[in-house]
Formats: structure tokens, sequence, C-alpha cells
């Protein structure tokens, strides 16, 4: 994945983050509380080994800096919005919290820019 591809799919899990495009749900033992939360808060992030569903990789790159605007667009609604309320459904995880999503959303940036020196 370059610089420009994974701009766009961070964009996409933004959107799934705030509702705006609904993954498929992919039933599995992530979606059970004790498992997601071993595998999201303690558990290394595995390399490699798991592709995020194929909604995440929807956008093309475009114009660096209308992408990068439009990342940051999505990031300042997720800071915006409420913390109650109903958030969306993560493909693997199934029903989360602001506080569960901020902290994949972190792992899941962390992981993509440590790729590029980040």
């Amino acid at each position: 994945m370059n610089a420009p591809r994974m701009l766009v799919h961070l964009s996409d899990q933004m959107r799934h983050t705030l509702g705006d495009s609904i993954p498929k749900p992919h039933p599995g033992p992530l979606r059970w509380p004790i498992i997601r939360a071993v595998v999201m808060y303690w558990l290394p992030w595995p390399r490699g080994r798991v592709k995020g569903p194929p909604e995440a990789f929807v956008t093309q790159p475009a114009v660096w800096c209308d992408d990068l605007e439009r990342f940051e667009t999505l990031i300042a609604r997720f800071v915006a919005q409420e913390e109650t309320g109903t958030w969306a459904e993560h493909a693997f995880f199934g029903r989360m919290t602001k506080r569960s999503w901020g902290h994949f959303c972190y792992r899941h940036f962390d992981y993509h820019l440590r790729q590029f020196g980040g």
C-alpha cells in the first residue's frame, strides 16, 4: 500500500466509524465483549495477517491535498460527535462506543503511519 492509497483507506474506515458507510457484518468471536477487549486493548496489532472489509478499500486516491482535507474533516466530525448515543457497528467487532472506536482508530492509524516512518 502506498501513502495515497493508505490515506483514502483511512478515510473509508472513518466513514464506517461515523455511520456514513455500513460494511457487511462478519460474525465471529471478535464480537464477544471479552474477546473484543483482549484483541483491541492488549494484544499486539497483527502485521499483514488481517484484511479489513472490502468496503474499507473503495475510494481511489485523487489529489493528495484534497484527500488529506477530506480525511481531516472526517476526524473533526468524529471528535465533535457526542459520546453518548448509537455508534456504527464495526464489521468484525460489532457494536462499539465512541471510546472503543477512538482506540481502534488510534491503533489503525498508528499501524499504517508506521509503514511510512510516521
